[in-house]
C-alpha cells in the first residue's frame, strides 16, 4: 500500500465534510478543553490543596507547646450529655506561659479530677490556650481528603462550564434547524392538512 493512501486514511476525519458545521467544531474542542482541565487542572488543585493543608499542619505542631496546668476547681464525672462520651469538661486552670507569667482560663480537661490536679495544656507562642494540635497521621488523611475535595470541586465547576457551554451550542443548532426546515420544508411536498 503506497505510503500516500494509508496517511490518507489515518487522517480521513480531517477531509471537509459537508454535514460537519462550526458548532460541531466548537463542541468538540469544548469537550477536549474540559477534559484537559479537569484531569491536569483537577490533579494541580488537589496537589496544591493536599501541600498547603499539610503545610498548615505541620505549622501547627511547631508553634503549639504542651505545657502542665493546675487544675483550679473540681471536674465532676457526669454522663456526657445527649449520647457524646468525650469524657471531658470545661474547668478552669493555670499554667505559666512562655514568658514566664502566669496565666488562668478555661479549658476541657478530663473528667473526675480534683482541684490541685495536674493536667496538660496546650499554648502557642504568646501563652494562650489553643487545641492539642493534629496527630500527624490524621495531617496526612486530612491533607489526603482537602485535596481530593479540591480536585473533584474544580472538576464539577469546569464540567458544569462545560456542559453550560454545550447546551447553548444546541440551543444555536435547534434554531439552526427550525430556520433551515423553513426555507426547505415547503419544498418537499404539500402538507396534509
Amino acid at each position: 500500500m503506497p505510503s500516500g493512501t494509508y496517511a490518507m486514511r489515518r487522517l480521513w476525519r480531517r477531509r471537509g465534510n459537508p454535514l460537519r458545521r462550526r458548532d460541531d467544531i466548537t463542541e468538540a474542542w469544548i469537550v477536549l478543553a474540559v477534559w484537559t482541565v479537569v484531569v491536569v487542572g483537577g490533579t494541580v488543585a488537589g496537589l496544591v490543596t493536599a501541600h498547603a493543608a499539610s503545610e498548615a499542619f505541620a505549622r501547627e505542631r511547631v508553634e503549639r507547646r504542651s505545657v502542665r496546668a493546675v487544675v483550679l476547681e473540681d471536674v465532676p464525672r457526669t454522663a456526657a450529655a445527649l449520647g457524646g462520651t468525650t469524657g471531658r469538661r470545661t474547668a478552669t486552670v493555670r499554667w505559666t506561659a512562655p514568658d514566664g507569667s502566669p496565666r488562668t482560663d478555661r479549658t476541657l480537661v478530663t473528667t473526675g479530677l480534683e482541684a490541685g490536679s495536674k493536667t496538660v495544656v496546650w499554648q502557642d507562642g504568646k501563652g494562650r490556650l489553643v487545641p492539642e494540635p493534629t496527630d500527624p497521621t490524621v495531617a496526612a488523611v486530612e491533607s489526603g481528603v482537602l485535596g481530593a475535595v479540591a480536585g473533584i470541586a474544580l472538576a464539577g465547576l469546569v464540567s458544569g462550564a462545560g456542559a453550560v457551554a454545550r447546551w447553548r451550542l444546541d440551543l444555536r443548532r435547534i434554531d439552526q434547524w427550525g430556520r433551515e426546515w423553513e426555507l426547505v420544508g415547503p419544498e418537499w411536498g404539500h402538507k396534509t392538512s
